[in-house]
């Protein structure tokens, strides 16, 4: 069949006029060129794919022949009021932002290089998408200047707390989240939407770390959808307490074991068992340091924090007189 516009728009061979409608404005938003400024040769090919699959699905004619006879029976379809003679067949595509200024009333993105102005068009009654004009009339603005009644705005990123365990955290993990949001379908009625999100925590990352998926808020009336914006927040930890890339744990032992010296025995947050043997005259708030056992690193790939154990000692609550007596000789007192 050579080009497939129903996979281009991503929608079903029995897609209705509104799946076509939806899907044409999603894409489209997503790859008019001059929301692609980093990357405008693949938008600009992608953007007229996505018109041209929209034009050839949403018109009954065009349809049925592309799908009785695929992409070549369009070039072999006369263009509209052709006679028999005289005209040259083929199927040649509407220009595309022709199509999504129908669609959206004007760019929300501004034209592109070119910068030019171009008409809006408004139903009589002044309604539309972006209307409120009497009348229908042609508003001829340069866009780039962002202003204007009838230029639509972005809303303010819409913030949702993303709770990670300190595991998650160490480790790496993919969270995926269902968002409902409210849209604006093809037909300007409000309408709900669900999806699943993939986030990749990345080991490492920190609280307050922001993920953003773009035009993934809610959307209004005359508004640019919102971005959604997910921040890190850290739960709190039975064992581990975070500091910065550090990871900082109590350790309590016995006044023998701190004078005596002990083993610390501890599991790691990826599940490691580490046995620390302790030498040292173990004081109340001693602290001691196990060099990269901390926190991974984001922008250090393969390198980590500290690990620091503060030492809680705990002192018997009596001592018998022999006890009391052995100690002292033993300690010189």
């Amino acid at each position: 069949m050579g080009v497939d516009y129903y996979n281009i728009l991503n929608v079903e061979r029995n897609a209705t006029e509104d799946d076509l409608k939806k899907a044409y404005r999603r894409l489209a938003m997503k790859w008019h060129p001059d929301k692609n400024p980093n990357n405008k040769k693949e938008a600009e090919a992608q953007f007229k794919q996505i018109s041209e699959a929209y034009e050839v699905l949403s018109d009954p004619q065009k349809r049925q022949i592309y799908d009785q006879h695929g992409e070549e029976g369009l070039k072999d379809m006369p263009p509209p009021g052709a006679n028999a003679g005289g005209f040259q067949k083929g199927f040649n595509p509407r220009n595309a932002e022709d199509i999504f200024a129908e669609f959206f009333g004007s760019s929300p993105f501004g034209f592109g290089s070119a910068g030019a102005a171009r008409s809006m068009r408004f139903s009589s009654d002044g309604g539309g998408i972006f209307g409120g004009l009497n009348g229908t009339e042609n508003i001829f603005r340069n866009y780039s200047d962002g202003t204007g009644a009838s230029m639509p705005k972005k809303p303010p990123p819409v913030e949702s707390k993303l709770n990670c365990s300190l595991e998650e955290l160490y480790t790496g993990s993919t969270r995926k989240m269902k968002i409902s949001r409210t849209v604006v379908d093809a037909h300007g009625r409000m309408s709900t939407d669900t999806e699943i999100l993939s986030i990749e925590v990345k080991p490492g990352w920190k609280k307050g770390t922001k993920i953003t998926f773009p035009d993934k808020g809610n959307e209004q009336f005359n508004q640019l959808p919102a971005d959604l914006v997910f921040v890190i927040d850290e739960k709190p930890h039975d064992v581990y307490k975070r500091d910065s890339n550090d990871l900082i744990m109590n350790y309590r032992v016995t006044l023998v074991e701190a004078l005596g010296g002990t083993t610390v025995n501890i599991t790691t947050l990826d599940g490691r068992d580490l046995s620390i043997p302790v030498n040292d005259i173990l004081s109340p708030g001693y602290e001691l340091v196990v060099s990269r056992e901390g926190m991974p690193i984001a922008r250090e790939p393969g390198n980590r924090g500290d690990l620091r154990i503060k030492f809680e000692v705990k002192f018997p609550s009596r001592l018998t007189t022999e006890q009391r007596a052995a100690i002292r000789r033993v300690l010189g007192g």
